[in-house]
């Protein structure tokens, strides 16, 4: 499958160290460099903002998943070229799941785990056959890679996680998983 739309979870802090905001800019401006468009939730915080600025720096479209209450709180990026507005979290997962054609999480907290699993756990069972792919540099997702890998030898995970999962550690090997 040519891939053309990439979700993208991530963190929506603003207390984090600079190289995390770097890392989301310069991710942006790769998918915007390479004509593909971000599928993302559209806050103006955090990686979020640094990822479509880095879009939008790069020339490329962004569509920003948005609950209601992070509009009714006015926390809608001006960096979104189509809003699609939702519910709630579990919508913006399935609107963002349905609109993109592989999912990328950079570095994130309990929401984007949320995201993750949850799109994980979706594959395994059948509802798609989208990937996810875990980004960072720095090691980020390296300790929960171990976790899932440590749960598939022992039998815990039905569907072998390289079918579904995928760790990449450079640009290389993010190039290699979006290929």
């Amino acid at each position: 499958m040519e891939i053309k739309n990439v979700g993208v979870f991530c963190a929506a802090s603003d207390r984090l160290d600079a190289a995390y905001y770097a890392l989301a800019a310069d991710f942006g401006r790769w998918l915007g460099g390479h004509g593909l468009t971000l599928v993302y939730g559209g806050a103006d915080s955090g990686l979020m903002e640094s990822v479509a600025e880095g879009v939008k720096a790069a020339g490329g479209h962004t569509v920003g998943v948005v609950p209601r209450l992070l509009e009714s709180k006015r926390r809608v990026s001006r960096h979104v070229d189509e809003l699609v507005k939702c519910n709630d979290l579990n919508d913006r997962k399935a609107i963002m799941l349905e609109r993109s054609d592989v999912m990328v999480a950079l570095p994130g907290g309990i929401g984007t785990l949320d995201e993750v699993f949850t799109t994980m756990a979706a594959h395994s069972i059948g509802y798609h056959r989208k990937r996810v792919v875990l980004f960072a540099l720095d090691g980020f997702w390296d300790g929960l890679a171990a976790v899932l890998e440590e749960m598939d030898r022992r039998g815990f995970i039905n569907v072998p996680l390289d079918r579904y999962l995928s760790v990449a550690r450079s640009w290389d090997e993010l190039e290699a998983a979006l290929g």
